[in-house]
């Protein structure tokens, strides 16, 4: 059945959830709206539409879904492009109009044709430099607004025009915006029942209304229910056909990769199975028709996902109620947010934006292997300062050829296609069978071939994640491993902080010079597997798991 039929025990934990999420989601709607190029009601138009439609028809219970910063950055990208192509804003709507409906019917497509078995491939490299590009092209652009200045609507624009921020700086305007990154963080040290982003747009624009200061605000905003937007559509040149399809394959590839991380997330927190595909419907259902009526396009929220089910929402009824709150605001309390200034917004998001940043990925870029540290540079430079359509391209197909030339490099075993296999189906080795037969119920045994690489580690952590529940050890053969990259680092150091949740021991053997190297230059070992657990034969950890339990 595509609906279940309702549990009203969860009635209460959904609507709580709901509320809490959408209370969230308000002030990050507008700022995202704003950012976008297109305004703040547009902000409120797609969390509207995306959030409903989306937990409704989409396929995780918990999921809060609305604008993205990593979807609006490529909004913001399409909306300059499309004014470039027509000459101003009001031409180019239907560029942009058109460009989000397609981006959502595509997205649907995905969800029919299984593409999200193949978007868990995407090098870890790639997927890095391209969160850490969007979330300084969030912070770059933010800038002058939080000092009250018009911006440049490109990067390279705001940096070239930097010595302007410094000479004309609207002191008020930058004291609402410090005052609004000052609560964002402080608050939460107070208490975490209401959202820092909320308290603090409420307080900076109170301040900035009772003083009456001269800073930019949103300014009149629509109020009621939207008309459609599709007059435009029909009209679009011929010429900006390219525009178009580029950018919505982007916006559906990117929403898809963004919901999809957030759906496991929730299931990590709700101990449930996400329906991928349907997932991908739902969204691209929501910004279908968040287009039509001029919402910028959004997917699955990551602080909106996890504030819901941390207040108690367990169905899709909480992620509707979510969206229901929003159109309530725009309903009845539209006429407020006029009053909103720019630098509150901006105070908002600049905190966002770093947020967004893989801080993780950049700490380790001198640690990794240096292939993968080039293609992250390479496609975090890009993003920020070049096309982000562009940088995911350049990143996958530098991360494969870099990879093949490594798999040569190493020869033939590099070459062999990474298969993961223990007892399940398969014949313990040799050195294995008296020990296995001895302690099958308590020890498991998995055997690695090949690099483990961005290719194989998404059928790794499945893999890991079936290993029975009632094992008290875990022992990892990597003897015939020659290569371990970025992605499979962060697979394994996953999968060992997924298994000392559950009190399993986790032990190497054969580990060849490069792994080993790698594992030590992020502190996997000994950080999370002592170098006592590390052996050169599987006979040593069989010693070792004798004394030891």
């Amino acid at each position: 059945m595509f609906f279940k039929k309702y549990d009203t025990g969860y009635l209460k934990g959904d609507l709580t959830g709901g509320l809490v999420a959408g209370v969230v989601a308000l002030p990050l709607a507008l700022a995202f709206g704003v950012q976008s190029g297109l305004g703040a009601i547009a902000g409120l138009y797609g969390a509207i539409a995306v959030g409903i439609l989306a937990a409704i028809f989409g396929g995780t219970a918990t999921q809060a879904s609305g604008p993205t910063g990593p979807m609006t950055v490529v909004s913001a990208a399409l909306v300059t492009a499309a004014i470039e192509a027509t000459g101003s804003l009001e031409n180019a709507m239907g560029i942009i109009v058109l460009t989000f409906l397609l981006g959502g019917i595509i997205q649907i497509l995905f969800g029919f044709i299984n593409i999200a078995s193949y978007i868990k491939y995407f090098p870890y490299p790639v997927v890095s430099g391209f969160m850490s590009g969007v979330g300084l092209i969030i912070v770059i652009l933010q800038l002058f607004p939080f000092a009250g200045l018009s911006s440049a609507k490109s990067t390279i624009a705001v940096v070239q025009d930097l010595p302007r921020l410094f000479a004309d700086f609207n002191w008020q305007a930058l004291a609402l915006g410090a005052l609004t990154v000052l609560i964002y963080y402080i608050f939460p040290k107070i208490t975490k029942a209401i959202p820092s982003a909320l308290v603090a747009l409420i307080v900076a624009s109170l301040v900035s209304y009772f003083l009456k200061w001269d800073v930019p605000i949103i300014g009149e905003i629509p109020s009621g229910l939207p008309d459609l937007k599709i007059d435009g559509i029909l009209s679009v040149d011929s010429s900006a056909y390219f525009l178009v399809l580029e950018y919505a394959t982007v916006l559906a590839v990117l929403g898809s990769i963004d919901s999809l991380l957030t759906s496991v997330i929730a299931d990590n927190m709700t101990k449930t199975k996400h329906n991928s595909n349907r997932e991908l419907i739902g969204q691209g259902i929501g910004n279908a028709v968040a287009a039509i009526f001029g919402g910028i396009p959004g997917a699955g929220a990551t602080k909106g996902t996890v504030v819901n089910i941390n207040s108690g929402g367990r169905t899709r009824v909480s992620g509707t109620v979510h969206g229901l709150f929003l159109l309530a605001v725009l309903l009845g309390l539209g006429s407020l947010a006029a009053y909103i200034p720019l630098a509150v917004l901006a105070g908002i998001l600049i905190p966002i934006g770093f947020k967004i940043v893989d801080t993780k990925g950049l700490k380790h870029l001198l640690l990794v292997p240096r292939a993968d540290a080039f293609v992250l540079i390479v496609v975090l430079l890009f993003t920020t300062f070049g096309s982000l359509i562009q940088a995911v391209g350049i990143g996958v197909t530098l991360a494969s050829l870099l990879f093949m030339k490594r798999s040569s490099d190493i020869g033939e075993e590099g070459l062999q296609v990474g298969t993961l296999a223990g007892f399940d189906g398969e014949k313990p080795w040799q050195d294995e069978v008296g020990f296995y037969e001895e302690n099958k119920n308590k020890i498991y045994i998995k055997h690695l071939y090949g690099p483990l690489f961005f290719g194989f580690t998404s059928h790794f952590q499945q893999e890991i994640k079936n290993i029975p529940t009632e094992i008290e050890a875990l022992i990892i053969r990597m003897d015939r491993v020659p290569y371990i990259d970025q992605s499979g680092l962060y697979a394994l150091e996953n999968a060992i902080l997924e298994l000392s949740g559950k009190q399993v021991e986790v032990l190497f053997t054969g580990l060849q010079e490069q792994p080993l190297d790698k594992l030590k230059s992020i502190d996997i070992i000994p950080g999370l597997v002592p170098e006592n657990q590390c052996f050169t034969t599987i006979d040593h950890s069989f010693e070792w798991l004798k004394n030891n339990l």
